[in-house]
């Protein structure tokens, strides 16, 4: 019989299941749990496709970088140059599959755990093909940062083929894409309820979205209060998605933006994913951008310091930044300059030119290519984190 579990990396005794140490927040992987398949050398945080730390794949603390000044991070979890302990590697990740896309995923400074993730693909040619998916997960249900993780992933996954084109019309290719997103999105939500114990009483559950962007024509889709923005360098920026909100609907009915999200209820999410969602049809809208700017898909981690488009583009335009994996720690910082109250999530895609094919289009479409009318007041709410 094997001996109590021990923290790999400073030795203390750790509990059957656990995930990270808690007295250095170092990654347990094998210590505590069977042995899982290496991770692709892809991947870019050591997870496994449930959510759940990837022994194999966990790299050593020793490698890390400090967050607070660059220095390395020793094996006992803490900067040899400044003596910051470093957070785990679920609390910070970092995805850059290609040089112009990039994203920061980062507990934030209230939360004790990381329930954001974000699952990123990009061709090598820049501008040629990239996915950006964000989910943000409900802290006040149960294990919603496993879930969150697995249901990135598992959409990232379905996205991996171009989206389909429909009969060769604008409407057709609307149509498909709204069907691809939506065959997406209840992906995500079986691995967010696989995720989930099967006895739970508050099941897990995320908000998500996504940013497909194809040789300068991006589509996105959402459920919930996750945002994707289009930030031109030069020009109006615009907010793509429209938020399943309380906030939404104060929105809707003519409250102000600014009043409505700094209303009691203005993160009460109508729709979410998880066992006890109530709709997993996503709000779908298609743009052709041309550059130079930016794709965000973002969490609301983010977006309550700077919601409106014109507030993102200024902190942009601010960051001493010009890679996309720079930029993203940038507006991570910034989140967290203006009190971190929420966990943050950053996924950034570079465009520096596209096609001119037509018309830009934002009506937000539904599952058949109709525009929507506003949606009805939903019977449901759930209070998300922020």
């Amino acid at each position: 019989m094997s001996g109590p579990a021990t923290c790999p990396a400073c030795g203390e005794s750790v509990t059957a299941g656990d995930l990270f140490c808690e007295a250095c927040g170092a990654a347990l992987g094998d210590a505590t749990a069977p042995a899982a398949a290496a991770a692709p050398a892809t991947e870019a945080a050591p997870f496994d496709d449930t959510g759940r730390v990837r022994p194999s794949a966990t790299p050593a603390p020793a490698a890390r970088a400090c967050l607070s000044c660059g220095g390395t991070v020793d094996a006992d979890g803490y900067c040899q140059v400044c003596g910051a302990k470093a957070p785990s590697e679920r609390d910070h990740f970092r995805e850059e599959p290609a040089t112009w896309v990039a994203g920061v995923c980062d507990k934030g400074i209230v939360h004790h755990r990381n329930e954001d993730a974000m699952a990123l693909q990009a061709s090598a040619a820049a501008g040629e093909r990239a996915v950006l998916v964000v989910l943000d997960g409900v802290s006040s249900s149960q294990d919603s940062d496993v879930a969150s993780l697995a249901g990135a992933r598992a959409a990232r996954d379905a996205l991996r083929a171009p989206l389909p084109r429909g009969v060769g019309t604008p409407e057709g290719r609307t149509a498909a894409a709204t069907k691809a997103l939506t065959d997406t999105v209840r992906i995500a939500n079986d691995a967010v309820v696989a995720a989930t114990a099967a006895d739970s009483t508050n099941p897990a559950s995320a908000t998500f979205a996504v940013a497909v962007l194809e040789a300068g024509h991006l589509t996105v889709g959402n459920v919930g209060d996750s945002r994707v923005y289009w930030l031109p360098d030069a020009g109006e920026g615009r907010l793509l998605t429209i938020d399943d909100s309380a906030a939404q609907q104060q929105i809707d009915a003519g409250v102000p933006r600014a009043v409505a999200e700094t209303s009691p209820q203005a993160h009460a999410i109508t729709k979410w994913l998880g066992r006890d969602a109530p709709d997993l049809i996503p709000r779908v809208a298609e743009l052709d951008v041309v550059g130079p700017g930016w794709v965000l898909a973002c969490s609301d981690g983010l977006w309550n310091y700077a919601s409106e488009p014109a507030q993102l583009a200024a902190q942009v335009a601010a960051a001493p930044a010009t890679t996309p994996a720079a930029l993203a720690l940038a507006l991570v910082g910034f989140a967290n300059a203006s009190g971190g109250q929420d966990n943050i999530t950053v996924a950034l895609a570079r465009v520096e030119a596209g096609p001119a094919t037509g018309p830009a289009t934002g009506t937000e479409t539904g599952p058949t290519g109709q525009t929507d009318p506003a949606p009805a007041v939903p019977e449901i709410t759930r209070e998300s984190d922020g």
